[in-house]
Parts: structure tokens; sequence; C-alpha cells
């Protein structure tokens, strides 16, 4: 059988190249270490300085668990850093570097861990992650700002879908999507639906491009300038439809970024993706 092709910036490829990232990133496989050694110094740092709350429950099974950031002061609100890996790789250990960036403007920050396929499927995941929130947010008052990278944006995006119940889902402020894959569909083409285990109906059940937003959502999706053309397209995807069901929304590319350095901004408290989630 002939594999499935996909237009890729005019040209015909095949699926599982629009989707790879790694295939893509010259020296993508330097990027975990590189995260994996940043997010360890930096979680050292806010011990030392009993800033941070590790290894917390959010439930039951051995990756429901989330480690929780404080800044300065009293926090004046929550943010959340879902992370991504195709939902079959990672956990919170390897981004807590992320935090600093809302963390210097008074927030809290969440980071989860979460079931991976295959022993779990993308519709689990998504309620594991609205059992985290509902946990963590019950732990910091105030506003919540979501972000979630990959995987990660499609999982944030789904806590503004109106199917999805949410006891914390008044204070959601915004909702940041970078590089996220919104509309499912496309990946039952792709050899890494052996591991997902996506059919048809999960594909369309878990891709908030076929949802209706909660009433006075606020999503910003971003990208970066030199992320795969498929990813691209997804960024600029769920907010045109959302904008025309009543979210506010918006969407932009961060120039001379692809797919695994473009989460870089939320280290750093004036950066343009720092300031998206943290709203100003």
């Amino acid at each position: 059988m002939q594999a499935p092709t996909w237009t890729i910036g005019g040209a015909v490829g095949d699926i599982d190249r629009a989707y790879d990232n790694v295939g893509a990133i010259p020296d993508a496989k330097t990027y975990p270490a590189r995260w994996g050694e940043a997010a360890a110094a930096f979680r050292a740092r806010l011990s030392a300085q009993g800033r941070a709350r590790l290894g917390l429950p959010y439930g039951a099974g051995p990756r429901h668990a989330y480690d929780l950031f404080l800044p300065e002061g009293a926090p004046r609100g929550l943010a959340v850093f879902v992370h991504g890996g195709y939902w079959k790789a990672f956990d919170r250990s390897v981004w807590s570097h992320l935090a600093a960036g809302p963390l210097a403007h008074g927030l809290a920050v969440a980071l989860p861990s979460y079931t991976l396929c295959p022993e779990a499927r993308i519709s689990a995941i998504t309620a594991e992650i609205a059992a985290f929130l509902d946990r963590a947010s019950a732990e910091v008052p105030g506003p919540i700002h979501l972000s979630g990278h990959s995987a990660g944006g499609h999982l944030v995006t789904r806590m503004l879908c109106a199917d999805i119940g949410l006891a914390c889902a008044d204070r959601i402020a915004r909702v940041v999507s970078i590089s996220g894959v919104h509309d499912l569909r496309p990946l039952l083409l792709t050899q890494m639906n052996e591991i997902l285990r996506l059919d048809a109906a999960e594909a369309r059940a878990e891709s908030p491009a076929l949802h209706a937003p909660r009433p006075g959502a606020r999503l910003v999706a971003v990208a970066g300038g030199d992320e795969l053309p498929e990813f691209r397209r997804q960024n600029l995807l769920l907010p045109a439809i959302w904008h025309g069901l009543g979210a506010g929304t918006e969407a932009f590319e961060i120039a001379g970024t692809h797919h695994f350095s473009v989460i870089g901004g939320l280290a750093e408290p004036d950066s343009a993706l720092t300031r998206a989630l943290v709203g100003g």
C-alpha cells in the first residue's frame, strides 16, 4: 500500500514527515539533555529558597503528580505549563526552568506529569489534566493562566472546550497554546498512531477545533516562525475557528524559532511568550 501523502508547503510529502520535528531540526536530539539540566538547576535553586513544592499528588496513578513553584510574596494567580512529547514522552521534571518567566510576574507555577500513551488513551490524558487543574487551582487563589507545548497545547485548549467540566473554569483568564495540535484527525495516518491508538471517533472527540469554546474563552496561539508548515497551519486553525464562535483569539509566530526553541521564552520575564501568558 502506498504511504499517505500530505501537502507540505506546496510540495507533496508523507504525513509522518509533516509531524517529524526531530527529523526537521538538525540538533534536535541535544535538546532533552539541555532542558533537563536547566530544569534540575532551577528546582535546586527554588528548593533552597523554600519556594518549591515537588511531587504533589492530584490522583492515585504513579504519574498523577505536579510540581508547584512559588513567587516571592503572595501569588497573584496560578500559571500552568503542560509539556508535550506527542502524549507519549517526557514528564514534568524536564521543564521546571520554564516557570521562571511567569514567576517573575508574581504567579505561582504548576507543572504536571500525566500518564503516557500507549498506557493511556488521549481522552484519558485529557481527563487527567482536568483533574490536575482542579486540584492545583485549589492550592492557589486568583486567575489561572494556562500554557502548553505541542501535545500540551492540545491539552490546555481542551480545557477551554465547552464539553469539559472544571470546577475552576470561571477562573481561567487565558490559554496560550504553543505549537499546539488542535485537530487530531491527521494523526490517524501517522506511524505514531500505533502508540497513540487513536480511532476516528476519538480523534474527532479530542480535537479542540471540532468543539465550541467555553463562553468568555481567551486563546493565544503561538508557533515558531521556522516550524514545520503543518504546525504553523495547526497554530492558525483554532483561533480562526473559535473567533467565529465568540472567543477572544490571537495568533502569532516568533521569528527565528522552531518547535524546540520556541518555548524558551517562558524562562524569560520580558519575552513575548511570557507576556502573552501573563497578559500585558
